[in-house]
């Protein structure tokens, strides 16, 4: 946006040009917030929009549990494509932040619209081959999650203030914990639609031809909606309520430079532990739903969805308010409370309707608060310019979490046939996060200069 020139007025002012100096101020920035706002809540719109259509791993709950028996999958074969997808999103979020950073966020999305969508397709057209899902949708459609959840946060943030970015975080990255209450319903009715009688008279659930619509509506909502997230144009400030000598002035780290810095590495254990405990619990939680609603067992799923997304955007409205690793603090110690509720209903065999859709909900909510919280601090330490790398390296701890902690559970449980010791487990590592927390809040955001010094003195 260009920048009030005072140039253009007399210098030599009377009342008269005074009053009109003031009226044009008064234009200049009335115009600067309408076009920042309206452009800025539309980027963010169509990011939410996106990120449903991208909440498309959320669809594989519902895919499993129509795969005929006929096909002869087992339970490692149903996990895995879900398994292979969650690994190859994290680790594409890395060069796909970076090809964002350069490139801009539009392309990113049509990439991954693009990788999502064909994932779909390739996985129906593969008919009942375990190894058709595992790289269409595994691979491809992860892949194509990863390039688009890099781009979608960082647009729209760039258009607000500081003092709403995790306010905004929070509603971009909502729109893929709401998922499921769209996409769940949606392929539930796609798997009966498509559905055929077998020649022995049994109903099978049209899974192949139910993955090939979803990837066609994915082609059509990223080819729709890709066109509205864009960044702003160079020099760009949106105006802030808060006065700007309030803040310390952003400083923009490279990734390499951000890794040499205490303050990331505390946010990634902290990642790891929370995504560690919303991942293995979440699906305890949803297990319990099921026993106690039965055939309304789905209902489980829209709870879960809608507590996911409340934390997202709860999370980012307060650590607007009181900052991230305060509200990371209360995060990490509510979330350890929440995991002493549940093992005291699994140890009891479950418990009131009322208060397992209650636990599954704020279960839902610390695991959501995550996906919101780590994105605005990594933008508060390291700053906008680079932050789809950034991000992307933080977010590895959430991969990382993914891949080992679900698999550690299963361990557990198979050595001492109780998940007692995940349970213990889990509830340590986020009081130590919290304590972590604690010490990140006293490090203050990290001093890029004190690196550069150090890189002068050693002749990088």
């Amino acid at each position: 946006m260009n920048q009030l020139n005072l140039n253009q007025y007399p210098l030599n002012l009377n009342q008269s040009n005074e009053n009109q100096l003031n009226e044009n101020r008064s234009q200049h920035y009335n115009t600067h917030i309408t076009i920042s706002f309206s452009r800025g809540w539309l980027v963010t719109a169509a990011a939410i929009g996106l990120g449903m259509a991208f909440g498309v791993l959320y669809v594989w709950s519902v895919i499993k549990g129509g795969i005929p028996d006929t096909w002869g999958w087992s339970n490692a074969d149903k996990a895995l494509p879900y398994s292979i997808m969650a690994i190859a999103f994290s680790v594409v979020m890395v060069p796909a932040g970076q090809l964002q950073d350069r490139y801009g966020p539009r392309p990113m999305v049509m990439v991954g619209g693009f990788l999502a969508g064909l994932g779909c397709v390739l996985s129906g057209l593969g008919g009942d081959a375990v190894w058709a899902y595992v790289a269409g949708f595994g691979v491809v459609t992860g892949a194509g999650v990863g390039f688009a959840y890099a781009a979608l946060t960082p647009a729209a943030i760039k258009w607000f203030p500081r003092e709403k970015t995790g306010f905004i975080a929070g509603l971009v990255v909502g729109g893929s914990g709401l998922a499921p209450v769209l996409l769940a319903p949606l392929t539930a009715f796609l798997l009966n639609f498509y559905s055929v009688t077998s020649p022995a008279g049994v109903v099978e659930k049209g899974v192949a031809l139910s993955m090939i619509t979803v990837g066609g509506l994915i082609w059509l909502a990223s080819g729709c909606l890709a066109w509205f997230v864009y960044n702003p144009p160079p020099g760009f400030v949106p105006i802030s309520i808060i006065p700007a000598q309030s803040w310390k002035e952003e400083e923009n780290f490279l990734y390499y430079d951000m890794l040499k810095t205490p303050q990331f590495w505390l946010l990634f254990i902290m990642y790891f532990s929370g995504a560690s405990a919303g991942l293995v619990f979440i699906s305890v939680a949803a297990d319990l739903g099921v026993k106690a609603l039965g055939q309304w067992a789905f209902f489980t799923v829209v709870v879960l969805s809608l507590g996911n997304t409340t934390g997202r955007i709860l999370a980012g409205m307060i650590s607007d308010k009181i900052g991230r690793q305060f509200t990371l603090m209360g995060q990490f110690i509510f979330q350890a409370i929440m995991i002493g509720i549940l093992y005291l209903l699994t140890s009891q065999g479950g418990g009131s309707t009322v208060l397992i859709l209650v636990s599954v909900f704020l279960i839902g909510m610390n695991y959501g608060s995550n996906l919101t919280v780590f994105p605005a601090a990594c933008k508060d330490y390291f700053g906008l310019v680079n932050f789809g790398l950034n991000y992307g390296c933080l977010f590895a701890a959430f991969g990382l979490a993914g891949l080992i902690m679900p698999w550690l559970n299963g361990l557990i449980i198979d050595i001492t046939g109780k998940p007692d010791l995940s349970y213990l487990l889990m509830a340590g590592m986020l009081v130590l996060s919290a304590g972590l927390a604690f010490i990140s809040q006293r490090l203050g955001p990290p001093a890029q200069s004190l690196l550069k010094n150090a890189s002068q003195k050693k002749g990088i």
